[in-house]
């Protein structure tokens, strides 16, 4: 007995859906008005149903596969940086004193043969 009323419950639960298409029908003119709220008459109003009640609802009709057209329209990327320029600008520095470290080695055997050039001209100025 216990457990075709339990099974019985269950079904009743499972069956049931959420009424969004009388709920959308209900508040279409309350969304289009805004996410949060809009002025009227110089006075802030806030939507005639809750934030928790319009997710619920956002979700509902996601879920079945309808579109949402009352969310805002997403804004532009930013894309200024944030934090302290110093910090970026050690940041290229130390990337760029890596790339010279490779090339170091290079650059050393140049400076040899640049000052051992320079020793013979004056070697051969004196003579």
């Amino acid at each position: 007995m216990a457990g075709k009323s339990a099974k019985s419950v269950v079904k009743m639960v499972s069956e049931y859906q959420y009424p969004w298409r009388e709920k959308l029908a209900k508040y279409k003119d309350e969304l289009s008005k805004g996410v949060w709220g809009y002025w009227e008459l110089g006075a802030w109003k806030p939507l005639g149903i809750s934030a928790r009640r319009r997710a619920r609802l956002r979700k509902e009709v996601l879920l079945a596969g309808e579109d949402w057209p009352y969310d805002p329209e997403r804004k532009e990327m930013r894309n200024k940086r944030k934090g302290h320029k110093c910090d970026r600008v050690s940041a290229e520095k130390r990337a760029n004193t890596a790339e010279l470290m490779k090339k170091m080695p290079e650059m050393l055997l140049d400076y040899k043969k640049r000052r051992w050039e320079k020793k013979m001209k004056e070697e051969d100025a004196k003579n």
